[in-house]
């Protein structure tokens, strides 16, 4: 008995050294919810199948048999994604059902029905989404200052997930009004710069919600919320100028599946990029709160060029319409950096730990590299297809190329030679910079290949 009592110690040791024989199986950790879950995603994606099947290539049928696995894990993975799957599904096919008339779908009813007009057809539910996050990153910015911010920044957490889950929402409504236009026109929204940007703000902030929940502090999101409403006042001015949210067909280059995994990879990087790039900057905040001296303060003269220089980007288009936009833009933004100015130091004590923001910065950078990464062979293989070569040095190319060499850089640089700090933050400043020229300012300001992505 002694004997069999001293093995089964021992081996329970070895079991505890090891961490085999104790900790369940991968499967065997999955509760209820998560079979539900599991079964919801693979019931949805049979019904899309039966549905949609006749309006499918080859192609689209094998991305929506792979996503089936992606979003079960997914889900299992980070499990409000769970819940955000569900609601997005619902409410997306209640639009799509609020469209129906006996005489099949009329896009008409976006301004006769009540749920469609002011909330759920893809324009409400991206203007909702847009007005969110700008209430979003102020309620993170008034838990800087406020005794009790954690309640604030609860609040902007939670309107966060909301303009998440409407900017899917719209994203797919979107989708469903595209082929309703015509069979020829019909496409995942993610051709042109609006629903590239409307793509780029609801990533970034899911990814940003995710590094919330997991460090468990909020006391990112001021910085984090910045970027993602800079964005957003792009798209409206977009928006309102250019009149961008119409539905257009694709032009040729574009009628691609490479399209439909290209683009999103792309702005899993961009998005990721952004967020090391303002916690970064928040990093250099918190360690220039005690310094007095101007030019010593040179993070928040930074984001004051940032911010206030996109108005003089965009001067020739302000002159020809929406001029006084971009000047209440510039004024916005000089509010922005002065109160930054004035309230240096309380924004570094609510700030997390230096280990937390370099942490952070860190995982960011390395997650969007690899999606970066993914997205420029993916894009190399659309340019096979579409221009007959892998590589031509298009202005487009050239700078992704840029930018992946820059985080290659800094990547190398953290792993081999312990890059941590003020340089770290820096370079990821810049890095930010370099890469919003590769996305924008190569539209702007250079032509080539990618000609149909000018402003």
């Amino acid at each position: 008995m002694n004997s069999v009592t001293a093995t089964q110690t021992i081996e329970l040791k070895k079991g505890q050294n090891s961490g085999e024989g104790l900790r369940p199986g991968y499967f065997a950790r999955r509760d209820v919810w998560d079979w539900l879950f599991a079964a919801f995603v693979i019931a949805s994606a049979a019904w899309a199948f039966v549905r949609y099947n006749a309006a499918m290539d080859g192609y689209e049928k094998a991305i929506l048999i792979g996503t089936v696995p992606a979003m079960i894990w997914l889900g299992w993975f980070w499990r409000p994604l769970r819940a955000l799957s569900v609601v997005v599904a619902a409410f997306s096919m209640l639009a799509i059902w609020l469209y129906q008339t006996p005489n099949g779908a009329d896009l008409a009813r976006a301004d006769q029905v009540f749920l469609l007009k002011y909330f759920i057809s893809s324009q409400s539910a991206i203007l909702w989404m847009s007005v969110l996050f700008f209430m979003s990153t102020a309620f993170y910015w008034v838990g800087m200052f406020k005794r009790a911010g954690d309640t604030f920044e609860l609040l902007g957490s939670r309107l966060a997930w909301v303009a998440v889950t409407l900017a899917l929402i719209g994203t797919m409504v979107r989708w469903y009004e595209s082929h309703q236009i015509g069979p020829d026109i019909g496409h995942i929204p993610v051709s042109n710069l609006y629903e590239v940007f409307v793509l780029f703000c609801w990533m970034t902030t899911a990814f940003y919600l995710y590094y919330e929940d997991q460090y468990r502090t909020r006391r990112m999101g001021a910085f984090a919320m910045l970027v993602v409403s800079a964005a957003v006042g792009f798209l409206l001015w977009y928006t309102l100028v250019r009149e961008a949210h119409a539905i257009q067909p694709l032009v040729p280059a574009l009628k691609s599946w490479w399209m439909k995994l290209h683009v999103p990879a792309n702005f899993i990087g961009y998005g990721t990029f952004a967020i090391a790039a303002m916690l970064a900057f928040a990093y250099l905040i918190k360690q220039s709160a005690s310094e007095s001296r101007w030019y010593k303060l040179a993070p928040l003269w930074l984001l004051g060029v940032v911010l206030c220089f996109e108005p003089i980007v965009f001067r020739q288009s302000a002159a020809e319409n929406g001029s006084s936009y971009w000047f209440v833009y510039f004024g916005v933004s000089a509010l922005i950096v002065g109160g930054i100015l004035f309230g240096r130091r309380r924004i570094a004590e609510r700030l997390p730990s230096f280990e937390v923001l370099d942490d952070v910065m860190y995982k960011a950078i390395a997650v969007g590299f690899a999606f970066f990464t993914i997205a420029t062979v993916l894009g190399a293989l659309w340019a096979a297809e579409a221009w007959g070569g892998y590589w031509s040095w298009d202005p487009k190319e050239t700078w992704a190329l840029i930018v992946w060499l820059n985080y290659a850089a800094w990547l190398h640089m953290r792993l081999m030679k312990g890059l941590r700090g003020t340089v770290a933050a820096w370079w990821a400043l810049v890095g930010l910079a370099i890469t919003t020229f590769a996305f924008i300012g190569v539209n702007m300001f250079l032509s080539g290949l990618h000609s149909y992505g000018e402003l």
